[in-house]
């Protein structure tokens, strides 16, 4: 079976594909001294506290932190006997084209969503993905990676505000009751939470208005569903975008290997 790693700035997901789906997802906090003895005691753990029998075959990897990208690859031949495959690096093809800047360095995670958002919808696609940076990335009518924006992220503009203004305290995003706060707390929220919906509208708007044809817009990370409850900004929500993206990869990069 395969196993799907997506190492975020601030989390790193695990997920085991099956051939058919995704049948135990789990996360742990991003840290680069996290060794490949205690990737697997904390994976076994948790695969034996539900159930999970499985024998893990194949791993794939995408990282926005390279620093903990070795320890992953040991982890993979220590414990599992395979290498690898990592997004990004030389041996890894991708199934779509990625048509930026010649030397630009694009995030695999960014990749990785193009290659999922194309095989559900087709080309001409917006996808946003909420997590320690907003992202708005564009894929164009032929599914080629096109560029896109960054956004700082939610949790990371509030962190910025209590850092950085002492009478500012930490407050978690929720939906405010009302747009104009009667307290410290609730103007925050209101701020974040409609600064969001607004920021996403208008680099939408403008995407399209750019691009100069319809374009469907598909979000994924955790604040998706909180914003898309108050305001249908998005066409399509998806939970699993990148492991979606991860499994396609994975699969092409076999199929060339059959050739």
């Amino acid at each position: 079976m395969l196993l799907a790693i997506d190492c975020g700035n601030t989390n790193t997901i695990f997920s085991i594909w099956d051939g058919n789906k995704f049948v135990s997802t789990w996360r742990i906090a991003t840290d680069h001294q996290r060794t490949a003895d205690q990737y697997f005691v904390w994976l076994s753990s948790l695969m034996s506290l539900q159930n999970v029998k499985v024998t893990i075959t194949d791993v794939i990897i995408s990282s926005t932190v390279p620093r903990v990208v070795f320890n992953l690859r040991v982890l993979s031949d220590r414990y599992f006997d395979t290498r690898p495959i990592v997004v990004g690096k030389p041996e890894c093809s991708i199934p779509i084209e990625v048509r930026v800047e010649t030397g630009t360095a694009v995030g695999p995670d960014r990749v990785v969503n193009s290659v999922a958002g194309y095989n559900l919808y087709g080309g001409n696609l917006i996808i946003v993905d909420f997590g320690t940076a907003t992202t708005f990335d564009v894929v164009d009518h032929d599914g080629a990676y096109i560029g896109g924006v960054i956004a700082p992220g939610v949790n990371l503009s509030l962190q910025a505000l209590h850092q950085m203004a002492a009478a500012l305290p930490h407050v978690d995003i929720a939906k405010p009751k009302e747009v104009i706060g009667k307290n410290t707390v609730s103007c925050m929220q209101s701020g974040v939470f409609w600064g969001y919906i607004g920021l996403v509208k208008e680099i939408c708007r403008k995407i399209k208005e750019e691009k100069k044809e319809p374009m469907r817009v598909v979000a994924t990370g955790g604040l998706a569903p909180l914003l898309q409850s108050t305001e249908k900004l998005f066409e399509n929500v998806e939970e699993n975008l990148t492991m979606q993206g991860l499994r396609l990869i994975f699969d092409y990069n076999k199929s060339l290997e059959s050739l």
